[in-house]
Order: structure tokens, then sequence, then C-alpha cells
């Protein structure tokens, strides 16, 4: 192959169609039409004297040497995005953009409305976007590019991504103000053993598994509690326990809006849990970007408002 004559901006459109096994989204990552995305596949095979992908029922899949070429040629662009992403001397007040968030529910009522509150003033050329997190893959969104930026629990990360955590959620039970069967305990205090055992719960479930958080460590003292229903997302469970009878076990940020509103009361749980921590997730491609960098900063400030890790809520 003769680098010199190599029109690099193949190279964006072979990482895309590693990436998404589809000339037609392949395209849409990069501006191009699918023609013109099959043409350039066919100037790749040309140059680099193999395949590359080659169809599987309704997808292109990669040759052992092209799968070879994907980790090296994502890391060789993202350090070339890096270099040209731009001066440091970014200026908000000036960006037309759209920025994508990954997160829960929960994100809608805690990061969004303050997030858009303070790029009004400085930033108002800025477009937001919550995307919804999606299960299994909790970072597939910023792999497949289709998210600029995701907020989830703590976990390991893939070697294309970096994080930070930007607060502590703790984990409460709440309850509907006027529960009957709490009427006598006051906001903020320990619920006990038999009481919250005998509770009706609803628990936050994506998969529609019966067993949650606090559930290991009720079973290391031999006891359960009754889960009546489970939902998909904190967000519904809060709003169940508005409107029921039912409680639940959720990480104290889910609860704050409620809370707030009066229409919540958050209790000590009976057993000790572990904290949630919270973390802030991006794709390295994005690492260096000043636009990327300065909302990475803007949203760590308004997380780190919610940070829960002194006493219980």
């Amino acid at each position: 192959m003769n680098f010199q004559s190599l029109d690099l901006n193949l190279l964006r459109v072979l990482e895309a169609l590693l990436e998404t096994g589809s000339t037609v989204r392949a395209g849409e990552r990069v501006g191009l039409s699918q023609p013109a995305v099959s043409a350039a596949l066919g100037r790749l095979r040309h140059a680099l004297g193999d395949p590359l992908l080659v169809r599987q029922g309704q997808r292109l899949v990669p040759t052992d040497y092209a799968r070879g070429l994907a980790g090296p040629l994502r890391e060789a662009l993202d350090r070339l995005r890096a270099v040209l992403a731009g001066p440091e001397d970014w200026d908000p007040g000036r960006a037309e953009m759209t920025f994508r968030i990954s997160g829960s529910e929960s994100q809608a009522d805690l990061l969004m409305p303050r997030l858009a509150a303070e790029l009004a003033g400085v930033a108002p050329g800025i477009q937001l976007q919550l995307l919804e997190l999606g299960t299994p893959g909790f970072l597939d969104r910023l792999e497949r590019d289709d998210a600029d930026l995701a907020i989830l629990p703590e976990m390991d990360l893939p070697p294309w991504a970096e994080g930070r955590r930007v607060f502590v959620s703790r984990l409460t039970m709440i309850a509907r103000s006027g529960h009957p069967e709490l009427a006598g305990l006051a906001a903020g205090a320990e619920v006990p053993l038999d009481l919250f055992c005998g509770l009706r719960h609803v628990l936050a479930s994506p998969d529609g598994r019966m067993q949650g958080m606090g559930d290991a460590a009720l079973a290391r003292l031999g006891r359960a509690r009754h889960v009546a229903m489970t939902l998909p997302n904190f967000s519904g469970v809060c709003r169940v326990v508005e409107a029921s009878d039912l409680v639940a076990l959720v990480p104290g940020h889910a609860a704050r809006a409620g809370i707030g509103r009066g229409t919540l009361r958050a209790h000590v749980p009976p057993v000790e849990l572990p904290p949630v921590p919270i973390a802030m997730v991006w794709h390295r491609r994005d690492a260096a970007a000043p636009a990327h960098r300065w909302m990475r900063g803007r949203i760590a400030e308004i997380l780190a408002l919610l940070d829960e890790g002194g006493p219980p809520l």
C-alpha cells in the first residue's frame, strides 16, 4: 500500500464501518450517502488488499485483518481528533452545537433544569438532549457515538472510556407522606427491621428480577422484604410510592424531587448499606475537545451539589 496516496478520509469511513457494521449507519455517522460509503469501502479494499468487511445476513462483519485494525485505528484517529480539536480559548457564548447526555430519568429532574438555566445565560447556542440510559449495555451509546456523556453508577470502564466520580448517593427508604404504618415514625428516623420487612415494597428492576439493592444485606440477617411490584426505573418507583402505600429502597438523589415537594418522606433503612457512587463517563475521543471539557466541568459542578456523602437524608 502506498500510504502517501491514501485519502485519510477513508479511515474515518473504515472506523465507522467497523463500529456499526452497516453502510447506512456508517454514512449517517460520517455524513455520506450509502453509495458513497460503499464506494469508499471498495477503495479501502483495493488499497489494503483485504475484503475488510463481508456480509453476514443483514450485517457486515470484519475480517480477521480488519478486526486487528479496529483498536489501533480508533486510537490513532482519537489522537488526531484531539490535536485538531481547536484552540483552548473556545467561547461557549458563540458555540452552536448539540450535547447529548445518556442518563436515567432522575436526571430530568435533577440535572437538566439546572443545566438549562446555566446555559441560557452563557451558552444559548448549545442544545441539550437527554437520552435514555438503556440496558444491558450502559455505555453502548457512547461507543456508537450516539451520546457525548453518560451519567451512571460507577463501574469498571473499557479501555476506550474515561470517567470521574461526580457525587455519592445514599440508599434511603421512601414512603408517601401520611403512610398509615409509618405515622409514629419521624421523617429521617430509622425504620425498625420487622416493620421494614413487613411493608410492601416496589422495586426498580429493569429485567424484572424480584431482588435488588439491600436484599443481600437482609439475607445475611436471615430476613427478606415483601416485594409487591417491580418497575424498570426509579422515576416510576417514586411515582408509585407517592400514590400508594408501597415503600421503596432507592438512591437518595432519585427521590430528592419528591422529598422536596413534601409528597415523599425519607427514612433510614434498618441495615447498613454501602453508598452508590455516581460517575460521569465519556469516550476517549472526546477527552481533549474544548467544548466537551467545558460541558463536563459545568455538569460536574451541578452534580456535586447532589452529593450525599455525609449523613443520610
